[in-house]
């Protein structure tokens, strides 16, 4: 550099320039090349250079090169390449200038710095890819330390750029943050205790992404879309997003309606109300009408399930159990029963408690009244009532 500021020099003063006046078009030439030079590199490094890396490691067999050498993170890399040129340059060309070069590589080394480290968040995002079961445990902890990672670049980043700015050695800004570290606590209180709930979440396999969960108290009723150190965020299947801190599910109670999705079916669990003044021992004609009616033909019901003697409350519930037992949607592996609870002053409960095989909400809810409106509708042939306040039917 110094050869080519003498050489240009030397032209000047062929030409007739006055020596001060070489030596500024001197320094304005080589400034002109320096950018150049910078221009170029960049140029080098995103045209080819990067294409030539990603086809590289798209050859290997590992698949952590593929996600962490990818084109956005090499795109990022090839911003800090011009600036360490230039700032390579620097003290060759403003070296007559003591100021201008102190600035000028106070403000290079601060965009180099701060180039860094959005390469650095970068590639910490990228490494989130490398575990894609957004389910597991592993892939939420891997969320979670990215999360702290990139925390600690920024916050690293910040304490360089302040260093780089008062001309100081970024040890001793971090040594000094001891008498500061109250202060800091205060600051990252929230993402503190989110990284421990997060990490309470997960390890006991309480929640993670794509799981349908309900909190009462703050109107969630959704899926979880994203968890991160502050935020767990839920969209609701009205369509509206609902945040919620993950200190807030570790300290109250939420339902997570994932295990049921994974089981073989969904619960019902219903109760209808008799009215006790028809609650009686089967008669002659009650036992011919259901016989007339089919019922003990089709196998829900024997003649011993209608002998005399027998209530009809009785009657209707074996002719349910065994309907709930035979029904193509209900789940006869899992428990199914029709139950008598205690007395009421609005008549006497009876609950059926059944799971159905298809848990999609839609149809959950069309094969769940299909089964009830049956049993609202046969009830009567049993000579029973539904208990109806100021009316019976």
């Amino acid at each position: 550099m110094e050869q080519i500021r003498e050489l240009i020099e030397g032209w000047g003063l062929l030409l007739g320039v006055t020596t001060p006046m070489a030596a500024f078009v001197a320094d304005g030439i080589l400034v002109v090349l320096a950018l150049l030079l910078s221009w170029l590199a960049y140029t080098v490094c995103h045209h080819f250079v990067v294409p030539l890396t990603v086809r590289l490691t798209e050859k290997t067999q590992v698949e952590w090169d593929d996600v962490l050498f990818n084109e956005r993170t090499l795109k990022k890399a090839c911003l800090i390449v011009p600036a360490i040129v230039m700032w390579m340059l620097i003290p060759h060309i403003f070296y007559r200038y003591p100021l201008v070069e102190e600035m000028l590589e106070r403000l290079t080394a601060i965009y180099i710095t701060l180039a860094s480290t959005k390469l650095g968040i970068t590639v910490v995002d990228s490494i989130k890819v490398l575990d894609t079961d957004l389910r597991s445990a592993r892939h939420q902890y891997l969320h979670t330390f990215c999360g702290v990672l990139k925390i600690v670049v920024i916050f690293l980043a910040s304490i360089v750029v302040v260093a780089i700015a008062i001309a100081r050695s970024p040890l001793t800004l971090l040594a000094g943050l001891g008498a500061t570290s109250a202060v800091l606590m205060l600051v990252f209180k929230d993402t503190i205790s989110g990284l421990v709930a997060g990490i309470r979440l997960t390890s006991n396999d309480m929640l993670h992404k794509g799981d349908w969960i309900t909190v009462d108290k703050a109107g969630i009723n959704g899926v979880v879309e994203d968890i991160t150190l502050t935020t767990v965020k839920v969209r609701n299947y009205d369509n509206t997003t609902l945040t919620i801190t993950p200190q807030t599910l570790v300290d109250d109670s939420f339902q997570n309606w994932n295990t049921m999705k994974q089981s073989g079916g969904r619960r019902v669990t219903r109760r209808v109300y008799f009215d006790f003044r028809h609650v009686m021992p089967i008669d002659n004609a009650l036992r011919q009408r259901l016989k007339q009616q089919g019922y003990v033909k089709e196998g829900l019901l024997t003649d011993d399930d209608v002998a005399e003697g027998v209530v009809n409350l009785t009657a209707f519930r074996c002719y349910a159990d065994r309907y709930l037992a035979q029904h193509r949607d209900v789940n006869a592996e899992m428990l199914y029963m029709v139950r008598q609870l205690e007395s009421t002053p609005t008549g006497l409960p009876v609950e059926f408690y059944f799971f159905l095989n298809d848990k999609e909400w839609k149809t959950y809810e069309m094969k769940m009244a299909e089964i009830l409106e049956h049993f609202y509708a046969v009830i009567p042939d049993f000579g029973l009532r539904i208990y109806q306040q100021n009316m019976f039917f």
